[in-house]
């Protein structure tokens, strides 16, 4: 589980393909300085799994889905991406709740620079825009974001100087793909509001018969 509170702007040193998967090299001395194999990181918003650390650089395996069902199959060695290691109980939320399991692809459709914010409009999934609320959280590339508008098929954020400056969020341009992942609480509302409306099956034992003339 992580926060969406990027801790370092880290950046691909390698990709190799393994046929059905990529292993991709990324070089983030901060979340590789207590990573272990096994342990979870977080890029661009994909939590994978550490393989090997050595020196500053970590390897994943990456499923071809994955690389199909989020922007990781557009990286590139040299591209910069976000990463967070996981939080810990009793650690600060400074975000939300974020899974690491990309919902959607949406890409980014304008950005208005201003002297102290962007306001980047990015495309919206049909299949997600019932997720995304005004005011509520959505996870854009690995990063905890705060939904300023939403429409149909679009929504918008607000990106403060240092979201620009330490996230790969601050050098996307038009059309540049984005991980979305929307608010797992919202999900699980759903999925309760609709088993409510199913009748619950129950089942009717029997107590066993008794003897009344046996000894209890």
């Amino acid at each position: 589980m992580f926060t969406g509170i990027v801790e370092e702007l880290g950046q691909v040193a390698e990709i190799v393909e393994l046929g059905d998967s990529v292993r991709l090299g990324l070089r983030g001395p901060t979340v590789t300085s207590d990573a272990h194999a096994g342990d979870s990181i977080s890029v661009n918003g994909v939590c994978l799994t550490v393989v090997t650390n050595d020196d500053g650089v970590f390897t994943a395996d990456v499923m071809r889905e994955t690389l199909h069902r989020s922007s990781l199959g557009a990286l590139a060695v040299g591209s910069p991406v976000n990463l967070e290691r996981p939080t810990v109980l009793g650690g600060r939320l400074g975000g939300h709740l974020v899974q690491g399991h990309v919902d959607g692809v949406g890409r980014l459709l304008s950005r208005t620079s201003s002297d102290h914010w962007d306001l980047l409009a990015i495309s919206l999934p049909a299949e997600l825009a019932r997720y995304v609320v005004e005011k509520g959280s959505i996870t854009v590339d690995g990063v905890s974001l705060t939904v300023v508008s939403v429409g149909d098929d679009r929504f918008s954020v607000s990106l403060i100087p240092t979201t620009l400056a330490l996230t790969t969020l601050g050098s996307k341009g038009s059309g540049d793909p984005v991980n979305l992942e929307v608010d797992v609480i919202a999900k699980y509302v759903e999925r309760l509001m609709a088993l409510d409306h199913i009748p619950s099956s129950t089942t009717s034992v029997t107590p066993p018969e008794t003897d009344p003339e046996s000894p209890s």
